[in-house]
């Protein structure tokens, strides 16, 4: 299993102060059944703590979940933010999905490699 983050993803976590243990015991968590919801081909959105306060109050993020067992951090946004995703968001998201399926591991290196995505290393 390898988890990453998009560059997008990767500059709303840095400026959220998110850290990438926050974001592995999300995937713990669903590993666990644990789901706050899920969204349908693949992405499941879970919540993640703010500092010095719950999850409930704090940040949504957006996971392309077990693609070729890898998963795939691409959104964020703090709840008092934004509640749900459009219609037409979703619909995006899912045509994105279809792409990450098709990404073999040489590809994964090569957009790493490009700074596209970045890996979260889990210590596994």
């Amino acid at each position: 299993m390898r988890i990453f983050k998009t560059k997008p993803f990767a500059k709303f976590a840095e400026k959220q102060k998110i850290s990438d243990e926050q974001l592995i015991w999300a995937i713990q968590r669903a590993e666990q059944g644990l789901i706050d919801a899920n969204l349908g081909s693949n992405i499941i959105k879970q919540r993640v703590a703010r500092q010095a306060q719950g999850r409930s109050s704090g940040y949504r993020v957006l996971i392309f979940y077990k693609i070729r067992d890898n998963h795939f951090f691409v959104a964020g946004y703090a709840k008092n933010e934004q509640e749900n995703l459009s219609d037409s968001e979703l619909k995006t998201l899912k045509q994105m999905v279809s792409m990450y399926e098709n990404y073999a591991e040489e590809k994964l290196n090569l957009l790493c490699a490009k700074g596209i995505l970045i890996e979260i290393i889990t210590g596994e």
